[in-house]
């Protein structure tokens, strides 16, 4: 990359980060960072990918998440242009890093959407790894308790999301999530090093659970 492309991933890294300094504690900066270092991992060994691309979209992701504006899904994007557009990010990849935001989150999944792209493999499967293992355990119960949710209840079985309004909708306890969402992750990861890293990060959560189910029965 350039010296002017990495000027505006720092200025940019240093943006996200002040944004976020008040942000769910699954949101926040530290998740951001998390995901930024999973891509770069990814694209190392994927060796394919703009890598300009890979940063700016891995930092601009959660920027403005839907579910923390009353479901707004324009936010993210419009709020992920503006501090492009103030780093004087070429318009081209302005837009690769739009296309990207608007189809990487869960809920996207279950709508019809024809953009696919390397940089965006990479950056959903970073944003996924985040999601499941150890750190993927302790982000559902933050944000389960930041909504008020049960960790687990017996009589609430978790339910078959088939849509994403039923997705959305949902407010089932913490554990269902795990059932619902979490333990799907990585059969969807698409690239290899994300399907390797998420094997491990799938097993841990498996004896997590197993050994919940233990103590509590």
């Amino acid at each position: 990359m350039s010296i002017n492309m990495l000027t505006s991933v720092a200025e940019i890294a240093k943006n996200v980060k002040e944004t976020l300094s008040d942000a769910e504690g699954g949101h926040d900066w530290y998740h951001i960072e998390r995901v930024w270092k999973n891509a770069l991992n990814i694209h190392q060994h994927e060796k394919k990918g703009d890598l300009y691309v890979i940063q700016l979209a891995a930092l601009l992701h959660d920027i403005a998440d839907a579910k923390f504006y009353e479901g707004d899904e324009a936010i993210g994007p419009a709020t992920a242009r503006i501090i492009m557009t103030k780093h004087q990010v070429p318009e081209k990849v302005k837009e690769e890093v739009i296309r990207i935001i608007e189809n990487m989150s869960y809920r996207s999944s279950f709508s019809e959407h024809s953009y696919t792209s390397v940089e965006l493999d990479i950056v959903r499967d970073a944003d996924r790894l985040d999601a499941i293992g150890a750190i993927g355990i302790a982000r559902a119960f933050n944000y389960g308790g930041f909504k008020n949710r049960p960790l687990y209840d017996p009589n609430i079985e978790p339910v078959e999301i088939l849509s994403k309004e039923s997705y959305v909708k949902n407010t089932g306890p913490t554990i269902n999530h795990f059932f619902e969402k979490l333990l799907k992750l990585k059969d969807l990861m698409k690239t290899e090093k994300g399907k390797e890293l998420a094997i491990k990060r799938h097993e841990y959560m498996c004896d997590f659970l197993e050994q919940l189910y233990t103590e509590v029965r």
